[in-house]
Parts: C-alpha cells; structure tokens; sequence
C-alpha cells in the first residue's frame, strides 16, 4: 500500500493537512478526514482546496477503482462546517461564496468517474452528510454514536452546499423536507430504512464493506432503494408536489409564527430544484444561504451555538479542580420527577441508580414510568433488545437504605417540605460514605437552608431538574458559599453525562430561571384582572417566540407548584414579586392545571385546530369581564422587560457567572426565544438605553415594580 500523508497540498506542514490519502495494491484510494487541532472534523474553507487538489491527484492515477472517505476521529464521520467561519463572513456575498465553494466540490465529486463511497461512522451532519450524498455510495455503522441529518435551520440556516438538492433524490421529498426543516436526525437503522445510506455493517469491518459497496457500484446495474409508492406519487406529478409543500409552509408557519426566516426558504431551494432542475436549485440555495448568514435570527442561533459549546468545557467553578467518578447514584422519591431523574441517569448516564421511595405503590408507579421510557425508545427503533434490557436492570427499586453505602451521589426529589428534606439529608449522611454528595432537586428552597443542619455541608448542592425531566434540557446546578469546588465539579459532570445543558448558580431565592420567570408570569396575571383576555396573551407571546403562553406554561408546571415559589421569592426581593391574587383562587377552587383537569384552560375536550379553549369559568372565579384590548407591543413590554431586568440583577449580583450563563439558561429553562439569543443577548439588540427609557415609562404609570435595575440606571 502507498501512502501520500501530504499529496493535498505538498508544501503544507504534514499536521497541518485535513486529508490523509492511502491508495491501496487494490486500486482502492482510502481519504482519511482528520481535521488537526479539533475534536470533531468539521468542514472549514481550506480544505475546499485541499479536496480539490486531492481529486486532481486521483484523476491521474490510471489504475484507480474506486475511492473511500472515512473519518480519522474516534466517534464521528464529518460534524458539519465550522460555524466560526460562517459567523465571521461580514456580507451575505462572502456567504454565498461559501457556499459556492462547497457546491462546486460536492459537484465534482458525484461527477468522479469512479466509484466514491463514504464510510461513516459517528456523527455525520450538515455539510458531512452533503458530501456524503454527493458520493456515491454510504455504507455507517449500526453503532448508537452513528447519526446522520442536517441540522443547518437551527443554526437559522440551510443546507448550503446541495443538500437541498441531493436530500429529495435520495430520501423522497416529503422526509427530506422534514428532516431539513427540523433539523431532526436519523439514527442509522433509520437511515438505513430510508435509503440515505446502503448498508449497516459492525464498525470493524466498515472499510470491508465499503469495499464490497465500491465493487458493487462498479457493475452495470447500480442497485436504488424503492422509496413507498405513495412518497413516488406525490413527487412524480406537479398537484402533489404542490400538497407537499403546502402543506410544509402551513406546518412551519404553525410552529414558527414566522419568526425564523429559513424554513421558507429552504422549501423555496427545494421547489425550485424540483421544478426547475438542478442548477436552478443550487442557485437558489446559495442565495439564500448568503442572505440568511446575515439575518440577526441566525447571528442570534449561532451566538447561542458558541455559547453552549463554550459551557460544555466548563466545570462550573474557576478553583481547576477535577470532577470524582460517579459510579452509583441514589434518587430519593419515584414520584415523577424521582423517576425521571433515575431514568436519565441509567439511560442516558449508564450509570446503575438505587431508587427509593417509602411506599410500595410509589415504587411501583416510578419503575412503571421509567419502563414506559425505555419500551417507547424500543419501539422506535431507537434501542436494540439487549440494550432495552440492560437500561431496565441499572434501576433497582428498595423501601431502605440498604446499598446506599455503595453510592457517590444521591438525589433528593421528595416534597418541597424543609423537615422532610433535613431528614433525607440525615439519613444519607448516616447511611452513605463519607464522600457522597447530597444533591437537592428543590425548586423553591434555599440550598444554605437545607444544608443547615448537614454534618458534611460542603457535600450538599442543588440539582434543580425541570418538569418533564427525559424531556427538559437545562439542569441549574446550586452551590452555596460552603459547597466543596470538586462537589460542584463531579455535579456539573454528571448533569452532562445525563444529556443536560448544566448552569452553575448561586445560591438564593428561586436561584435563576424561577426568579426571572416570576415577574413574567405575575405580569401576565396582572393582565388578566385588568380584563385582558387568557388566550390574547398566551397567542402574544407564543407569537413572540415562547413556545407556550404564560398561562398554559402555568397549567403545564401546576399552579400549586407555582405557589409554593411566589411567597418565597415575595420574602426575599419585596414589592417587586407581590404575587397576584389568582393562583390562590384558583388552587381554592381545585384548578392545579393539567394534573388536576382544571385550570386557565380545558381539558375535558380535544385540543381544536384553534387550540385547547380557554376555561370561561375562570373569568367568573375572578371576577374578570374579559373585553379589554391591549396592543401585541404593551403585552410583550409589560411581560418579558421585567424579565430582562430581574436577569441583569442577577448579573450584577452574582446569582449567575456570566450572561452567557443567564441566555443559556433562559432559553433551555424556560423556552425564551431562540433566535432572540437569550435575555442579555436580546437586551444588546434592542439596546440598554431604549429598554431602561420603556421601563422607565412603565414605572411610571403601573408602579416601581418595573423600576430599572441599577445597572441598567447608571
């Protein structure tokens, strides 16, 4: 075998260089992707001409068969293109030339004389899984880290280098515009079933079986999969096609209100690839692309992109301490949330959990839960038989303390109840080693308060999950003033393992998201008893980015929930969190929300096209006559300025470490708009001095609660 570690471009330093070529005694050229200095391979503009040059080399070599892309990382094929290199292009021309590059590359290599196959394993996205389909053949593992999609919308993006184009011929249009305007991915079962890729083989003999594909390809007869017969006659004559994306645009324009900008334009590349061939495609594509690089709504996606990557390197403290393993974990409570966490951390985390709870029923209800989890997964295809049953033997269930000496982390989840929670601690730290950490699941207690009577208080720390747990990104990790460095640390290192986008906070009175939701969701009851209607409010601000209303967000977390935390944060910050006179009604009159099939809205009728119906019992509870009419632009004021200026207080007083910490957690706790970036991001667009003059006027006319926080004043 000869090898040409540096034939892209010879007078490159040897590590320098992203492509490595090995052409084989068989005739079989093998391009290892090993971008240098990076975890992930990712696409960046150098190696467009670093690709280019290696397929001069192979146009030369007159004995070549077949030619093999494979990734030199340990878990994943090619990420995506670096995202810096797309946030550094200052107009949408340098963009679209980007884009161009790649189309031009990805052109040429499906028009390569030989056979070309891509051998993936790992992660294959964006502009990985583009030149994947420009080649022509795919052989993956059917190893879990194996996924491939293109997830460039959520960048507020689309596919910039043919995807558009190349994604309907492989997969059909009507998934490949699912799969574009989602951003969802297909594990590789799935994409096996759909076509996108050929064969799944075991990882160690995944360049066998590329060989195998590259001789296959060789023969006369190319084998294509048969995409179902209905996907063939919607896409074969122009009505269907119509229907097809009809209905895309009215199932994103559902979902979107029209906030974000690409996914009408990633169905106008497609259209005009299906309608009008190839190259008009491709034109339309990089157009778009160049123009949709530029929009605040993509700079917004991808300062939160950067933002989120920068976290996952953070331990959470700046002592440059290292997290302890966790090999065991106890969870102390199968209800909901008990269960939940148990999950995430056997599923997610592989790591064995001892679930506890003082009653058999409770027990029984927590594995029943956690089973329904892993049979759903399984049934997706998502798990094997093995796997499915290897996930349901990490939870064992026990009435005693019986293997808690065993365990490094335990996790609290019982009721919000201060003496409950000092005898759990209690008890743990009697049964449990002497390094176990005592981790809190409250929503509304202070951390000090509950490591108050600890013999161990170093080792007592807040996980605060947020309902539904298998579902709910964002885990705040509280640390007290006496909370050990590596505590924190091995904390912050298991809320990762379990799938959770981690914030370190401070301790304090509803720590960061439930502080600065209160003021939101007290404004809009405020609204509420001024006469402005449930559903014009929710519809305002779901129209605004939330994904649900204030109310509907209260029905979903439950008002008795909701109610625990508004006196507690009233105590704590005064004036500005009184709480409003409707929640207490509404628990008097047995209305906790979906729990309890009461609430702001009903749930004894099947949600309309409109919407679930606002419960018009309500308005007679509080005595509301619903006919006021407020302007979308006061609602929004009224509602999420306090929320801007509860987070810059947090700032300055140092509840969260950064605003970077205080976007991500808005946005994953919470569901702030996305594509606004997150509350401090979206206070820089609209700028400090016209947000401090708005609340300035609300001041005045509604009270100080809306009084500029004073590093907004000064």
């Amino acid at each position: 075998m000869t090898t040409h570690p540096k034939t892209a471009q010879e007078n490159r330093p040897e590590q320098e260089t992203a492509f490595h070529l090995a052409l084989g005694d068989d005739g079989i050229a093998v391009i290892t992707v090993d971008v240098p200095g990076e975890r992930m391979n990712v696409l960046k503009g150098e190696m467009v001409r670093e690709a280019n040059a290696l397929l001069d080399t192979l146009d030369e070599q007159p004995a070549l068969r077949g030619v093999i892309f494979t990734s030199g990382k340990a878990d994943n094929f090619i990420a995506g293109a670096d995202v810096h290199m797309l946030a550094a292009c200052e107009t949408a021309e340098a963009a679209r030339e980007l884009a161009h590059a790649g189309q031009r590359l990805f052109d040429r290599l499906e028009a390569f004389p030989k056979p070309v196959v891509a051998a993936i394993h790992g992660t294959c996205l964006g502009g990985g899984l583009e030149l994947a389909l420009a080649c022509h053949g795919r052989v993956a593992t059917d190893h879990p880290a194996t996924r491939l999609g293109l997830p460039e919308v959520q960048l507020g993006l689309l596919p910039g280098s043919g995807g558009t184009q190349r994604l309907p011929d492989r997969v059909g249009l009507p998934l490949a515009l699912d799969l574009m305007l989602t951003g969802r991915q297909l594990r590789a079962r799935q994409a096996r079933k759909r076509g996108l890729v050929d064969d799944l083989v075991a990882p160690p003999i995944l360049l066998d079986a590329a060989r195998k594909r590259i001789d296959e390809l060789a023969e006369p007869r190319r084998h294509r999969p048969k995409r179902p017969l209905t996907t063939r006659l919607l896409e074969n004559n122009p009505l269907g096609r119509r229907l097809v994306y009809r209905q895309s645009e009215r199932t994103v324009q559902a979902k979107t209100h029209g906030n974000y900008p690409a996914p009408p334009r990633i169905i106008d590349a497609v259209r005009a690839g299906r309608e009008r061939g190839r190259q008009a495609g491709l034109e339309t594509e990089r157009r778009h692309f160049g123009e949709l690089a530029m929009t605040p709504e993509a700079r917004a996606l991808m300062a939160l992109y950067f933002a989120t990557t920068a976290l996952k390197k953070d331990s959470g403290t700046d002592a440059g301490v290292e997290p302890r393993p966790v090999r065991r974990v106890g969870v102390l409570g199968a209800g909901l949330m008990g269960a939940g966490i148990a999950y995430v951390t056997s599923a997610k985390a592989g790591t064995p959990v001892r679930l506890k709870d003082i009653a058999l029923e409770g027990l029984n209800n927590g594995m029943r839960h956690i089973d329904g989890e892993i049979r759903a997964r399984h049934k997706r295809g998502a798990l094997t038989d093995f796997e499915a049953t290897r996930q349901r033997t990490r939870v064992t269930p026990t009435l005693d303390y019986r293997g808690f000496g065993a365990l490094d982390v335990v996790i609290e989840a019982v009721f919000e109840d201060l003496d409950l929670k000092h005898r759990m601690l209690a008890d743990v730290e009697a049964h449990g080693p002497e390094h176990v950490i005592f981790a809190s699941n409250t929503s509304s207690l202070p951390i000090s308060e509950i490591a108050a009577g600890a013999h161990r208080p170093e080792r007592v720390i807040g996980m605060h999950y947020f309902s539904p747990v298998e579902k709910m990104p964002l885990l705040e990790v509280i640390a007290t003033d006496r909370t050990d460095p590596e505590v924190i640390a091995t904390t912050v290192a298991l809320g990762r393992a379990q799938g959770k986008t981690v914030i370190v906070v401070r301790d304090g009175a509803g720590f960061y998201v439930n502080r600065i939701l209160a003021p939101y969701l007290n404004e809009a009851c405020r609204l509420l008893q001024e006469g402005v209607a449930i559903d014009h409010i929710d519809r305002t601000l779901v129209r605004f980015g939330f994904p649900v209303g204030p109310f509907a967000l209260l029905d979903e977390v439950g008002l008795d929930v909701s109610e625990k935390v508004a006196p507690i944060l009233h105590r704590a910050f005064g004036e500005r969190m009184t709480p409003v006179d409707v929640g207490g009604r509404m628990l008097a009159d047995g209305r906790k929300g979906r729990k309890s099939g009461k609430g702001f809205y009903r749930y004894d009728r099947k949600r309309g096209k409109g919407g679930r119906p606002v419960d018009e019992g309500v308005y007679r509870l509080l005595g509301v006559a619903p006919g006021r009419d407020m302007a979308p632009e006061a609602i929004i004021d009224r509602t999420v300025l306090p929320m801007i200026n509860e987070a810059v207080r947090c700032r300055d007083e140092g509840i969260i470490r950064c605003e970077r910490d205080g976007d991500i957690g808005a946005v994953f706790g919470i569901g702030f708009p996305p594509f606004r970036g997150g509350p401090f991001h979206y206070l820089r667009q609209q700028g400090a001095a016209g947000v401090t003059e708005r609340l300035q006027a609300l001041a005045a006319e509604h009270g100080p609660r809306f009084a500029p926080a004073p590093p907004l004043q000064g």
